[in-house]
């Protein structure tokens, strides 16, 4: 009995090409639902970061000194940028910007 000849790379039988096909199309299924629950994430956690910032400042607010309020503001408004940054770079990152 001899040996067979091996077979080249591109003669792959026609049911390994439809399982390739399947599993890259199962991929690309998993890259798209990561990249929504990415953005669930970010959209969820940039909002409570604003809900933070406003209690913050209304915290300052209900103050009867001066120097509270502002201060609160100015924290309530550094905890908004970094929200906002924080969003936009998890963005950048994700692709969608």
């Amino acid at each position: 009995m001899s040996p067979q000849p091996k077979k080249a790379a591109g003669d792959a039988p026609a049911g390994m090409e439809e399982l390739a096909d399947q599993v890259r199309q199962l991929n690309e299924q998993i890259i798209e639902a990561s990249k929504r629950s990415g953005e669930t994430y970010l959209q969820s956690y940039q909002q409570l970061l604003k809900t933070v910032a406003d209690v913050q400042e209304e915290a300052g607010k209900s103050s009867p000194w001066d120097w509270v309020t502002t201060m609160a503001t100015a924290q309530a408004n550094f905890t908004r940028d970094i929200a906002e940054a924080y969003a936009a770079a998890g963005r950048r990152l994700q692709g969608g910007e």
